[in-house]
């Protein structure tokens, strides 16, 4: 009742301050509505329906009341600005954007940001209440027309950076450019706001590193904020430029003394947001020695057991369904694995409590709303789940008011970007530069044998690894063992990436490195599982000489600990453990063991680095918001055939 109560009467004041001229309607809610469908009902805007109940953005109660404003009152809300000099306000709400704002009220983008000093600073914040000039003193402005801007595209940057940057949406830039919805080149000249002609071809280079510096309002030097970097051993020019997102000439201009060379303890000027994502190891510690006394901490495990439709399904029995359903067999290994999770936790005292709830959840939709609302969840430390990214990313956005930290334990995919989101699966660019940092880190000579199909490979290694040598193919397209003979190197380690599928490419790429063992140093590498190596044409042995090396999520751990738990999995479970099974271990201790910290869950993924059965979690904050996982290993068959890391 009190719920009601507070809507009420937030909406009653709303209602005398702005729209005392007109009347309201009200809506019972029926069961499985939406705010947007209610919107259309009465002709509003969901915003509308958020300004009159505030609490309706958290989700919405079956059989509430909400208040709507009739077409009339909308029309006082509109015209009071024409009546009255006093500038209207607008609160921000999930996935607005500056143009939708913008085109809302009838204001340019120039009389919002000046009437808004903070949006050119912070962007956009949900929550943030913004002024919204009269109309009355933006007459003369909204006559000029709009500036015109363009911007040329980096490497390394996506639609979705760059519609951030600008306060956009991926559509709006699309629209504006429709020949990059199939693709981004680099050095393509996007129209960005105004109505110039759209005339602009792509072009093969940018004029100028320093036009691209005036067009990139992320780079300019009045937006950015510096800090200091001390420079550690092995760090190279190259290295750090890369670092930092900068290029060479950019990061000696920023620092001078680097004409010299670099110098292990030199301190060099970067910007200040750079710094936070760099590829700075952290230290790595086993955090089960540093138990908090501290107040105890709640952590709550959003795990997809769809218990509804098991009972519903009147077909299969719950062991057909078992045999059948791949997404709950995946669900129940997570889940043994974080029940063995809590129980080490219970063992070693750490001052948790845990709560599982049912996320009832597919790839579109979920019961997280609910749960958020009726178990408070707000008041949690830390949130493990939903596995969906979608229904992750609504948490997130659900628990953002709080800060609570959400943990997104199974998802590849990048998604929006939420402050409090933490991915824990690397992405696939991360696997790839992890191994590439690791050989450079010894001083390696790399090379690359890759098949011309695989075209993102390639276009890969170009963008992002600019150092490394392709070795020629012949006429017929075979692999020519004299270009790649050609490019090793001696006193050094020769990696050689290979990246195909073809049988022949492989077995000639062997065959070179095997025959140059006897005068250089050879390494073969792969950047993801090849299928090829585990036919019976490739003679094995030849790959534990070249100890083969790959990136990669996870280990085979053999250690005492590891088989304490193995061992212990499958004498409760019959079973050996899965990799889902031994990922819901790691996850959840690792959670478990971040919170028993006298910090908070940030606070630790900030400053640690832990290593569990199988998965390393060194988490990084992203520049566009929130956490991305680090953690990969880099591992290789010895000459014994046992996989080891690489040191």
């Amino acid at each position: 009742m009190k719920y009601f109560f507070a809507i009420y009467m937030t909406a009653f004041l709303f209602t005398t301050t702005v729209f005392s001229q007109g009347k309201m309607i009200t809506h019972k809610i029926e069961k499985g509505e939406t705010i947007n469908q209610i919107a259309q009902k009465y002709k509003v805007t969901p915003f509308d329906i958020y300004q009159l109940n505030p609490d309706a953005q958290r989700g919405l109660v079956p059989n509430g009341t909400l208040l709507i404003p009739n077409k009339s009152t909308a029309k006082i809300l509109t015209q009071q600005p024409k009546e009255s000099a006093q500038p209207q306000t607008h609160e921000v709400v999930a996935k607005e954007t500056l143009y939708g704002i913008e085109k809302k009220y009838g204001v340019s983008d120039q009389e919002l940001k000046k009437a808004n000093p903070s949006i050119e600073k912070d962007g956009l914040q949900i929550g943030q209440i913004l002024v919204i000039p009269s109309k009355n003193s933006s007459k003369t402005t909204t006559a000029i027309q709009e500036k015109v801007v363009y911007h040329d595209v980096l490497a390394k940057e996506t639609k979705y950076s760059i519609a951030k940057q600008y306060g956009i949406t991926i559509e709006e830039l699309e629209k504006r450019n429709p020949e990059i919805v199939a693709n981004l080149p680099i050095g393509y000249k996007l129209l960005i706001k105004g109505n110039a002609p759209k005339a602009v071809k792509a072009i093969e280079q940018v004029e100028s590193k320093k036009e691209i510096l005036k067009t990139n309002t992320l780079k300019t030097s009045a937006a950015i904020d510096y800090a200091d970097y001390e420079v550690k051993p092995k760090e190279t020019l190259y290295s750090l430029s890369k670092m930092f997102g900068l290029s060479q000439e950019e990061l000696v201009a920023l620092n001078p003394q680097l004409k010299d060379g670099v110098e292990i303890g030199m301190v060099l000027k970067v910007p200040s947001k750079a710094l936070v994502t760099t590829n700075v190891k952290k230290e790595y510690a086993s955090l089960s020695k540093k138990i908090s006394e501290g107040n105890r901490k709640r952590m709550v495990l959003l795990l997809p057991f769809n218990v509804s439709k098991i009972e519903e399904d009147t077909v299969n029995s719950t062991t057909e369904r078992l045999k059948k359903d791949k997404f709950l067999n995946m669900t129940l290994d997570f889940y043994s694995g974080a029940l063995m999770a809590i129980d080490s936790a219970k063992v070693l005292g750490l001052p948790v409590d845990v709560e599982i709830y049912d996320s009832q959840e597919t790839k579109n939709s979920s019961n997280v709303a609910a749960i958020v609302r009726d178990n408070k969840l707000e008041l949690a430390d830390a949130v493990v789940g939903p596995f969906y990214q979608s229904n992750a990313e609504t948490t997130a956005q659900l628990l953002s008011a709080t800060n609570v930290p959400v943990i997104s334990p199974l998802s590849k995919d990048i998604g929006n970007p939420y402050a409090n989101l933490f991915q824990t699966i690397p992405t696939v660019e991360v696997v790839r530069n992890t191994v590439f940092d690791y050989m450079r880190a010894n001083k390696g000579n790399i090379i690359a044998v890759v098949d011309r199909k695989k075209e993102s490979v390639i276009k890969y290694i170009q963008q992002y690894q600019k150092d490394v040598r392709f070795v020629a193919f012949k006429e017929n397209g075979s692999v020519s063992a004299e270009s790649l003979k050609s490019m090793l190197v001696k006193d050094r380690m020769n990696y050689v990436v290979m990246e195909t599928g073809n049988t022949g490419m492989v077995k000639a790429t062997i065959a070179a490195m095997v025959s140059s063992m006897a005068m250089y140093q050879v390494q073969l590498v792969i950047l993801e599982p090849n299928e090829t190596l585990d036919t019976d044409e490739i003679n094995f042995s030849n790959l534990t000489k070249l100890k083969l090396m790959y990136p990669s999520v996870t280990r085979d751990n053999q250690s005492p600990e590891a088989l304490v738990f193995k061992n212990k999995y499958r004498k409760l479970n019959n079973i050996s453990s899965s990799d889902f099974a031994t990922r819901g271990f790691d996850v959840t201790f690792d959670t478990l063991l971040r919170l028993s910290q006298d910090k908070s869950f940030e606070e630790t993924a900030n400053a640690i680095g832990t290593v569990q059965v199988d998965n390393k979690f060194e988490y990084y904050k992203k520049e566009d918001g929130g956490y991305t996982n680090k953690g990969v290993f880099v591992l290789y068959y010895d000459t014994d055939l046992i996989i080891k890391e690489a040191k």
